[in-house]
């Protein structure tokens, strides 16, 4: 009969009963361990139970639709307020706008000593534009902009008097949107 040859495996002391690694004790894998991975699965499962009950109760919508506007701000109606002063600039290469715009004021009911009229020094501003220093002077500037058929609403105090802070004063620069060669609006009366 012929002899084994012996390895190194041959030398290998069999001091414990089992044999191989698949009875060995799985490594690093105690209690405390599996514990805090049944916990963390665990609140997973409850998080993402709660949101699927809330999605099918309707409290939440996970896609809100878009058709349906969200809380607007109201729209704040202005006051036309005569004791204002109003400075009437043309800011356009059209002459006349400002003294048309001036006749506007005065048949409103502004006297002819507190509607003055200038150019501007740019005659290329794009959309007429009513300026107002101070914010309690907002409600007259949106009057004034209804008033006039519409314009733009800012606060700025660029053309503030600088030694009369507290004067009450809205300037008006017409822009390109008032001349005649203004380019007309999509939406047309109905005739």
């Amino acid at each position: 009969m012929t002899q084994l040859v012996k390895d190194r495996f041959d030398d290998v002391p069999r001091s414990s009963g089992r044999v191989g690694a698949h009875r060995a004790e799985a490594p690093g894998m105690n209690g405390w361990v599996v514990l805090l991975w049944s916990l963390v699965a665990a609140l997973v499962i409850i998080v993402v139970g709660i949101f699927v009950a809330l999605v099918m109760m309707g409290r939440i919508a996970l896609f809100p639709d878009a058709d349906t506007p969200g809380p607007s701000a109201p729209e704040v109606q202005g006051v036309v307020d005569t004791t204002y002063s109003v400075i009437v600039l043309n800011a356009t290469s059209e002459e006349g706008l400002d003294v048309q715009l001036r006749d506007t004021l005065l048949n409103a009911g502004w006297t002819a000593d507190s509607v003055t009229t200038g150019l501007a020094e740019s005659p290329e501003f794009a959309d007429t534009t009513i300026y107002y220093a101070s914010t309690t002077d907002e409600l007259a500037a949106i009057g004034l902009a209804d008033l006039i058929g519409g314009a733009q609403v800012e606060q700025s105090d660029f053309y503030a008097d600088p030694n009369d802070p507290e004067q009450k004063q809205l300037v008006v620069v017409i822009g390109l949107d008032r001349t005649a060669a203004a380019p007309e609006s999509a939406e047309t009366p109905a005739e």
